[in-house]
């Protein structure tokens, strides 16, 4: 089904003085929202990305105020090499890739989880023969470490103790946390993982450095 939308002037948009429609069938314009490197990589369009997951990236594209329907946060950092030990334990470890700390909201859904797993595995952070960042996980071979971190939802606007009230419950924050490590690892991605509401021990050597904040919000 296609999905039409309609972009009011704002923005760039408004420098054009006119409304801007945009009807877009997934198969059609898969190509603007994949990276063109991605045909390469062992991660195939097809596989990368459902007709309905394409049809959401435009509309989120397209019209930012959709992004108030979805919460979750990433912090995404390049590494050369990461680790988490618990109780002594190493429980999870890559080489070179992503080390990514997940937090999620009480209001998330699977739809939030595919956004976040397609958005990981698509970004463009890697330098190629010229140097420039162009290459995404599939393309290097990459990994990714992914640490459930419920902190990220930490409010300190009003005084000195965060408030965790936006964070999701354990059983419904570990029920997403797996869901964007089966959705990674559906992508043909190598994914390790930390443990659950353990005491852990991360390790990490952040390449360039690297940091970047993944909220669907923004």
């Amino acid at each position: 089904m296609d999905l039409q939308l309609t972009v009011l002037t704002s923005g760039w948009a408004s420098a054009l003085g006119e409304k801007y429609v945009a009807t877009a069938a997934a198969r059609s314009n898969r190509d603007r929202f994949i990276p063109a490197n991605m045909g390469t990589s062992p991660i195939s369009p097809k596989k990368f990305t459902t007709r309905s997951a394409n049809a959401q990236q435009l509309a989120l594209s397209s019209n930012p105020a959709l992004f108030e329907s979805h919460h979750v946060r990433a912090v995404i950092q390049r590494v050369t090499e990461a680790s988490v030990t618990v109780d002594n334990v190493v429980v999870g470890q890559i080489q070179r890739g992503f080390m990514v700390l997940l937090g999620v909201a009480e209001d998330d859904t699977q739809e939030d989880v595919i956004w976040t797993a397609g958005k990981i595995a698509g970004l463009r952070v890697f330098e190629d023969a010229d140097g420039k960042m162009n290459l995404a996980l599939p393309d290097v071979g990459g990994s990714i470490l992914l640490v459930s971190q419920f902190t990220l939802y930490g409010d300190c606007r009003k005084g000195r103790r965060p408030s965790f009230v936006e964070a999701a419950r354990p059983e419904k924050a570990n029920a997403l946390y797996k869901s964007v490590a089966a959705e990674l690892c559906g992508l043909g991605l190598k994914v390790e993982t930390g443990t659950f509401q353990a005491h852990m021990d991360v390790r990490l050597l952040n390449d360039g450095p690297v940091t970047l904040l993944l909220d669907s919000r923004k």
